[in-house]
């Protein structure tokens, strides 16, 4: 299953439904004008995710403290419906600011969708 919303012409948001796992596709800006929109769009596809989640950040070319806030809301949400959700592909900011921030700890963060893909530790909650 494929679902894709452009929230505006900063952002999108895409969910794929495949066996093991569903993937949010994120691209665009993660800021304080983007994230309100994203917010319910994100919460929609974790709530329809039947399985552990990878948010793929490689298509994010800015992130800011709301963008953070967005990450964190939505591995909450998925923490309610028991389901694992890692990073995969951050691009080099974002990344640091993961670091930056601690939320590199918090998260599960792989280099590469494949690598998150594949990952055993995928369905860890």
């Amino acid at each position: 299953m494929h679902a894709g919303t452009i929230i505006e012409d900063r952002v999108t948001l895409t969910s794929r439904h495949l066996p093991g796992h569903t993937v949010i596709a994120l691209s665009g800006e993660l800021d304080l004008a983007t994230t309100a929109a994203l917010r319910e769009r994100m919460l929609v596809a974790l709530d329809q995710a039947a399985a552990p989640v990878v948010v793929d950040l490689s298509g994010v070319s800015f992130c800011d403290a709301a963008g953070l806030a967005l990450l964190v809301g939505a591995r909450r949400r998925a923490r309610a419906h028991r389901l694992g959700l890692s990073l995969a592909a951050p691009r080099p900011p974002v990344r640091k600011l993961l670091r930056i921030t601690g939320l590199d700890r918090a998260f599960t963060v792989h280099d590469s969708l494949a690598q998150a893909r594949t990952a055993p530790n995928l369905a860890a909650v």
